[in-house]
């Protein structure tokens, strides 16, 4: 069977990627993923093209690229025009945004942490915790 000239509905399209179907009509709605020619009876008829991008932007979205990323990646790969250097530059910044989520994460589990261990027994009236949300006091931050 030649996998080029096989066609999917939306259903197996989302089935063959792990895509929700919603997600899928976003993506066209928002023109990341283009919009597929219909069949004689209407149907939008996706092709192989379609599967692969998707599946790019699925798995850019697990790696936690934004939906502007994204676009900013295919936009490199439509035009043809672009080297390894530039997908590996745009790829770094990323990794660098990733390494601050990283960093303030592990800010806030030593927050969580201390407010957690504040709160050992029950013999106090009032929660540390819930002070500590109500006070607002990002310095820990």
């Amino acid at each position: 069977m030649d996998i080029s000239n096989q066609s999917y509905s939306r259903g197996s399209l989302a089935k063959q990627t792990g895509v929700n179907i919603e997600t899928i009509r976003y993506y066209e709605k928002i023109a990341l993923l283009h919009e597929p020619p219909r069949s004689q009876a209407g149907h939008r008829v996706y092709d192989q093209t379609h599967l692969q991008r998707l599946s790019f932007i699925r798995r850019g979205r697990e790696l936690g690229f934004t939906l502007d990323e994204v676009r900013g990646l295919l936009n490199l790969v439509d035009t043809g025009d672009y080297t390894c250097a530039e997908v590996r530059d745009r790829t770094a910044v990323h990794l660098g945004d990733v390494r601050q989520k990283i960093r303030d994460l592990k800010k806030m589990e030593h927050v969580l942490k201390d407010m957690v261990a504040e709160c050992d027994s029950n013999t106090v009236p009032d929660c540390p915790i819930v002070e500590a949300l109500f006070s607002g006091n990002q310095q820990d931050l």
